[in-house]
């Protein structure tokens, strides 16, 4: 009976345009991350006291988003 190992995966050898696609694609997720995070700390900033303290945080914690 013969079995196949299926927990491997097989990973291509990459170009250089592949290896340059995806330096390009880590830049483009790193600042879509950083503006996401600016923009809600942005929103956040904009509530109150008491409305940042129903949803469990406080002004504080909008350094640390």
């Amino acid at each position: 009976m013969a079995a196949f190992d299926t927990t491997r995966t097989f990973e291509a050898r990459r170009s250089f345009g592949g290896w340059v696609f995806a330096f390009v694609a880590g830049i483009i997720d790193t600042i879509v991350v950083w503006n996401d995070r600016r923009m809600t700390r942005k929103a956040l900033s904009r509530l109150t006291d008491r409305e940042l303290d129903d949803i469990g945080l406080v002004r504080g914690d909008l350094d640390d988003m």
